[in-house]
């Protein structure tokens, strides 16, 4: 059987093939086995692959799972955190991916209600170096399809777990300068504390789980940014990829 690949983010410079030809009843882990192999001699290929999660068809999957025929396999390394530009309204979560600049002020105060005795706004903007290095600009991509699901999930579970009212998540994709937001989280809720808390929970979460990359272009050269663990309960091998080492 054939399955389509998708790589992201720095795999985009290491997996050239646009397909793998697997035997019938193989396992996302065979999949990830025989990409190894062909990797071996990318430096730092090996070792990224054991890091990644792997979805099929947008869906997370686990190393046990089968593939099937035609299945669109997307190959995802570490995130480094449908697309509607459309303005936040009076509900209960707007989430959205954007190419362009993100209005928080107008996100703000459309996320506002009178039965709310607190809105905390995280404003996630592009600062001017990282490490010493200066920034020239970041670079964002998505599985767009999927950081979609991902964000209005993570919206409805940060609701029912903090009982909170609203939930406001708008991720910038392109390229952003110095100054730029390229995320906000909002939440509304009756009290303080759980707004905190959620706003925390729904940044942390995200940059674990959300499928959106990073290149990070200084004026010395270019770098796709190292991304938080995924979860362990994400990752797609559940031991180490042949060749590998940890």
């Amino acid at each position: 059987m054939r399955v389509k690949l998708l790589p992201f983010g720095v795999l985009k410079d290491v997996v050239t093939t646009a397909a793998l030809e697997l035997p019938a009843g193989a396992t996302v882990a065979d999949m990830l086995a025989m990409l190894g192999e062909s990797l071996r001699h990318e430096p730092g290929a090996v070792q990224l692959l054991p890091r990644i999660a792997v979805s099929v068809n947008a869906e997370y999957a686990r190393g046990a799972d089968r593939l099937q025929d035609g299945d669109l396999v997307g190959l995802l390394p570490p995130v480094s955190g449908g697309e509607y530009d459309r303005p936040a309204s009076a509900d209960t979560v707007v989430t959205y991916l954007t190419r362009e600049p993100i209005l928080a002020d107008a996100l703000f105060a459309a996320a506002k209600q009178g039965s709310d005795g607190a809105v905390i706004a995280f404003d996630g903007i592009v600062r001017d170096n990282t490490r010493g290095r200066r920034t020239l600009y970041l670079d964002y991509e998505s599985y767009e399809e999927m950081a979609t699901k991902q964000m209005a999930e993570l919206a409805a579970q940060a609701i029912e777990r903090f009982s909170i009212r609203g939930v406001t998540i708008v991720h910038r994709l392109g390229r952003l300068f110095v100054g730029e937001t390229s995320v906000l989280i909002i939440v509304a809720s009756a009290h303080r504390a759980a707004a905190y808390d959620a706003s925390r929970w729904l940044i942390d979460t995200l940059k674990k789980t959300v499928p959106i990359w990073k290149k990070e272009t200084f004026v010395d050269g270019a770098v796709w940014a190292d991304g938080d663990p995924f979860p362990q309960e994400l990752l797609a091998a559940e031991k180490p990829v042949e060749g590998s080492s940890r």
